[in-house]
């Protein structure tokens, strides 16, 4: 199948990454469903930019800890078709050492990353698989690949994505589904330059700068094309070099 029509769900299409991430999908021609949660108002600022540009977006709103909410806003979504491009975005930091990490740091990162994978990703596999072309897509960290000092949940519930990543792509690679995971190291953005000054990146990563939101998204975006069609069960990082 060709790509005119495809409808793609970016979760945590409100941040700098997501956000990037469905401009870039609409400039491709997909019609994009900008996801937020707690960010609603910033997730239709987002569609209304799109649609400002000639593209096809709207915004979308649950809580992807929330199984059964979830699920309604999907089944929703199905009524009017397939979703087959998926981009599971949204994550959160609780960042602390962990002999101080408590229970509720712990719960929410796993709770956000994994279990909001799994309440996503299955409910719209089947309306996928029945097409016979599909490209999931995770995004990851390299904190997943190489640990970083008070991480342990963010690594964790990343590191389990790619896990699964692997083993969804062998079940589906025969239906024309792809399964992909993106693991970003420093991306410009309110989260990394808070964490990290110009002189510390030089010394982390070998390019010596941070990548941008805008990289990512071209990443993502060529995985989600036809042009990536034998590319499946890969982690691929977009780090400058780090790790």
């Amino acid at each position: 199948m060709g790509l005119a029509g495809k409808r793609a769900l970016v979760t945590g299409g409100s941040g700098g990454i997501g956000a990037a991430i469905c401009r870039r999908l609409a400039a491709a021609g997909h019609e994009v469903y900008v996801h937020a949660n707690h960010r609603r108002d910033a997730a239709a600022e987002v569609a209304a930019a799109i649609l400002a540009a000639g593209g096809r977006a709207q915004a979308v709103a649950f809580d992807v800890t929330d199984e059964a909410g979830t699920r309604a806003a999907l089944e929703a979504l199905l009524e009017d078709g397939p979703v087959q491009i998926l981009v599971n975005n949204a994550g959160i930091h609780d960042d602390a050492a962990f002999p101080g990490m408590s229970p509720r740091q712990w719960h929410r990162v796993i709770d956000v990353t994994v279990g909001g994978f799994y309440h996503v990703t299955q409910p719209l596999l089947l309306p996928m698989i029945r097409t016979r072309w599909g490209r999931v897509i995770n995004i990851s960290s390299i904190s997943a690949l190489i640990g970083n000092r008070g991480q342990v949940n963010y690594a964790a519930a990343k590191g389990a994505v790619n896990a699964a990543t692997k083993s969804l792509s062998l079940e589906v690679a025969s239906r024309g589904i792809t399964v992909n995971a993106v693991a970003p190291g420093i991306i410009a953005g309110a989260m990394a330059d808070t964490a990290f000054d110009a002189g510390r990146i030089a010394e982390l990563v070998p390019m010596k700068r941070a990548g941008t939101a805008d990289e990512v998204a071209e990443l993502v975006a060529f995985l989600a094309s036809d042009a990536a069609g034998y590319v499946t069960g890969q982690i691929i990082a977009i780090s400058g070099g780090l790790g």
